[in-house]
């Protein structure tokens, strides 16, 4: 090789190692930014987790976090309160393993886990876990990509809004106490003086007379609903029922109301098997309340030469009853509403219809305690279901 060669062969290898420190250079410039984005990414997590465990930490409300195997992975100060343990107590455990002395853990694993034992998926419900001390108990499920990984269990303390709750409910039962003893004697001294046992009257005067005793009967019918209400928040609402047929009850009820449905010219349809329905269990005097709300409604709020059609079927499981009118519907940002106290639709109300809006909450109160269910499909200028099932009387 002459040294003209080797001289190139120096020139290319010096280059080569050139490239090669330079390349170098760059996948460690590249390896630095991997580290610093990863130290970033960490010391990011590192802070949101942080947050998260200072937020869950000053929550008013008792947190219990399990992994999918039901072991409790976090809990918060609160709930150590409420059980009167220390977290290394409980941190670990299975959630069925906890005791505690302050709560009552038969009743609150009664609640929250299935028939086979297991955590129930989803659960809300206000439980009594210790003397006078009540607790809206949540159950939410923690989802990552589809896959449930864990669950979340809620416990608030709603002592206080019972309480209120309680001391409301007194207070309307006694005012509505009050209320009918004197509502009553003008109802009748009303009643003798309109039939005449205190001299005739003049056209002028019996119609004046006439539209005082209907606002009193109003007003009666007014505190009976807010007795109701007050009977079943106290739990005094009792029930006393006998196997019975349900479209005879229901037949009763359209009939009872056939003036009004005369009057505005309402059009009223059945659909029955042809064979006999098996009897459900009623107490009469209580379900014609429900009933006879919902016929009115009915009536009420469907105009004139509308359409209410009932109809009454077997099911596997029970009876099923709907009531359907071409009425004025409920508006759907306020069909959540609709079976809570005092509830009225903007609709309705610009209708200037009457109501105290008692009459919805009573009737599925009174559906629920026959062990039954009541629920409903609504549009808006279109029409009202109501639907209601029952289950059929042992034989």
């Amino acid at each position: 090789m002459t040294q003209e060669e080797k001289n190139e062969e120096m020139m290319s290898i010096t280059e080569c190692n050139l490239d090669n420190k330079e390349e170098l250079r760059r996948i460690r410039s590249a390896f630095l930014n991997i580290f610093q984005d990863v130290e970033e990414s960490r010391r990011v997590a590192e802070t949101e987790k942080n947050k998260t465990l200072l937020i869950v930490k000053n929550l008013t409300d008792a947190l219990i976090v399990l992994d999918k195997n039901r072991q409790i992975t976090l809990v918060n100060p609160p709930l150590l309160d409420i059980l009167g343990r220390d977290e290394s107590d409980i941190i670990d455990k299975e959630i069925f393993s906890i005791e505690s002395e302050r709560l009552d853990m038969v009743a609150f694993f009664q609640a929250i886990k299935t028939d086979e034992g297991i955590l129930k998926d989803i659960f809300k419900e206000e439980l009594c876990l210790a003397e006078k001390t009540y607790y809206e108990v949540s159950i939410l499920p923690l989802m990552e990509d589809g896959i449930r990984n864990g669950s979340l269990i809620i416990l608030r303390d709603i002592s206080k809004e019972r309480l209120i709750d309680q001391m409301k409910t007194e207070f309307v039962s006694v005012a509505a106490h009050q209320l009918r003893t004197p509502l009553s004697a003008i109802k009748w001294t009303i009643r003798m003086i309109l039939d005449g046992d205190t001299g005739e009257l003049n056209d002028e005067q019996r119609d004046f007379l006439g539209k005082t005793y209907e606002s009193n009967e109003r007003m009666i019918n007014l505190v009976n609903d807010l007795l109701n209400v007050t009977r079943i928040d106290e739990g005094r609402f009792i029930y006393k029922t006998e196997p019975m047929q349900l479209e005879d009850i229901v037949d009763e009820m359209v009939k009872n109301e056939e003036t009004a449905i005369s009057l505005k010219g309402i059009e009223v349809s059945w659909k029955l098997p042809p064979a006999l329905l098996p009897e459900v269990m009623i107490d009469k005097e209580k379900f014609n309340i429900a009933i006879q709300n919902l016929i009115e409604n009915a009536i009420k709020y469907t105009k004139e030469k509308g359409k209410i059609e009932i109809s009454i079927e077997e099911m596997e499981d029970g009876i099923l009853l709907k009531i359907t009118d071409n009425g004025v519907g409920i508006p759907k940002d306020q069909q959540s509403r609709l079976f809570t106290k005092f509830f009225r639709g903007e609709n309705v109300i610009r209708m200037e219809t009457e109501g105290s809006g008692l009459g919805l909450y009573t009737t599925k109160n009174i559906i629920e305690s026959h062990k039954g269910k009541i629920w409903f499909q609504s549009e808006e200028g279109v029409g009202t279901t109501f639907f209601i099932t029952l289950p059929k009387a042992v034989s």
